[in-house]
């Protein structure tokens, strides 16, 4: 797949927004990639997801691993192009990310860890501390957008669809606050 092709399914599934908002991290952006959008389309959510899966066919993944709530349908299309199992994490009372319901990392199993978006990569590092600790190999990490522009190492292979620069400041920088703009909208699924 190429990078056109992929902004161009964003383009059609309205993922890409402009504006003012609050990322999960904490950090202000002027553009936002609403990649759940892409998951109402399953003609482009099993495209995009084929093609992430294509970047780790014959590496002998035996489970897809996805963090709550952005990646649990990836998850699934991931592993269903790789023809193996797909868990999904989720936050605890605690505010941990967290292996429920009866998911169960067994030692030496691979697993690839997918996010649909990938800004300062905290939610895959939780993921990866969980994989770790459960004796799993994490085989890498792939996502539908690297926000980073290549720039993030997770210290395991990382393979992104789209690779994008899209900037992001701590909220004391942000200029769109400093000019006066509304505060910022928070899209994702996680409070902060």
């Amino acid at each position: 797949m190429t990078q056109e092709r992929a902004l161009q399914i964003f383009e059609k599934a309205g993922v890409l927004l402009k504006g003012h908002f609050l990322l999960t991290s904490g950090r202000h952006s002027n553009r936002y990639l609403q990649c759940a959008k892409i998951f109402r389309h399953p003609e482009y959510s099993e495209e995009l997801c084929a093609a992430l899966a294509d970047k780790f066919r014959g590496q002998g993944v035996e489970i897809v691993i996805g963090p709550a709530m952005g990646a649990v349908q990836m998850a699934y299309e991931v592993s269903r192009a790789l023809g193996c199992e797909n868990f999904f994490t989720e936050r605890g009372d605690d505010g941990r990310m967290a292996l429920r319901r009866g998911f169960v990392v067994n030692p030496g199993q691979k697993v690839l860890v997918v996010e649909d978006v990938v800004t300062t990569g905290g939610s895959v590092r939780e993921v990866i501390g969980l994989v770790r600790a459960a004796g799993g190999e994490v085989a890498g990490v792939g996502s539908i957008v690297d926000r980073t522009g290549g720039k993030i190492d997770f210290g395991v292979p990382f393979q992104a669809v789209v690779s994008l620069n899209v900037e992001s400041w701590e909220p004391q920088d942000c200029p769109l606050c400093k000019a006066g703009a509304p505060a910022p909208v928070k899209p994702g699924s996680r409070k902060r």
